[in-house]
């Protein structure tokens, strides 16, 4: 009989969601929202293998060609934020996460660099442009967090892209185990974790201001934890569904 490592079964850690009898001053909600690190994906054992340098070429060339869904959404989200929303100043700051994934011109932004890693790892470029090997559960996930911010109250959006506050520490970790763990990996496919060092921390930024700004009472901060509950396990079905799509024996 084969024994599997608990971790490789368990769930998320829950989110510490607050029990709300008033609502929070700004301060303390932006403590309660960053408290969520504690659930987010990078505490999967997907990533601690990654990081680790445990994990195979094959492994890492699913993981790549399977985000490439997720990152094809997120300039999507980012316009149903945009067109939920009535306030032209926050739609012109919005507008640039839109830029920042599609780029000004062909060949460039964010879902570019992110082919060039599928590139770098092993995976001809047709192959992540067609999709091929992305696993039914990972578009589910991807979609179905298009379709959130399609449906729900814009500043709900807002407050689910606040996992942008836990990623730029992942994006450490993977620049530093690449080369470390993965010396085959072309070093310009690392280029796409750079940029969200820059970029990450000022979206973040901008969104807890929004958060802060417009979530002042009870029902709108509950809203954004659980918008933020819901993204943190959007991002852990994508991985864990990854992970066991490509267990090694």
């Amino acid at each position: 009989m084969t024994t599997l490592h608990a971790s490789v079964l368990s769930a998320p850690p829950p989110p510490p969601i607050p029990i709300l009898t008033h609502a929070l001053a700004p301060d303390d909600l932006v403590e309660a929202l960053r408290a969520f690190h504690r659930s987010y994906h990078s505490k999967h054992p997907f990533h601690t293998l990654m990081h680790e340098g445990r994990l195979t070429q094959r492994q890492l060339q699913g993981w790549v060609a399977n985000r490439l869904a997720y990152q094809r959404a997120i300039p999507r989200k980012d316009g149903a934020i945009i067109s939920n929303c009535p306030d032209p100043d926050v739609r012109r700051m919005w507008l640039q996460r839109i830029i920042d994934h599609d780029g000004t011109e062909p060949g460039t932004g964010g879902i570019e660099m992110w082919i060039r890693l599928g590139e770098a790892v092993g995976v001809p470029r047709e192959e992540m442009e067609d999709e091929r090997h992305v696993l039914p559960g990972v578009r589910f996930a991807a979609e179905a967090y298009v379709t959130f911010c399609k449906t729900k109250p814009w500043i709900d959006s807002v407050a689910s892209s606040l996992t942008e506050l836990f990623a730029p520490d992942l994006m450490r970790q993977r620049i530093a185990a690449f080369p470390q763990h993965y010396p085959w990996v072309r070093p310009e496919g690392l280029d796409y974790f750079k940029s969200r060092l820059t970029q990450a921390p000022r979206d973040s930024q901008q969104g807890l201001q929004l958060v802060r700004t417009h979530c002042t009472t009870v029902e709108t901060q509950d809203r954004a934890f659980a918008a933020l509950a819901f993204k943190i396990e959007m991002l852990w079905l994508m991985i864990d569904t990854i992970h066991h799509a490509y267990l090694e024996p």
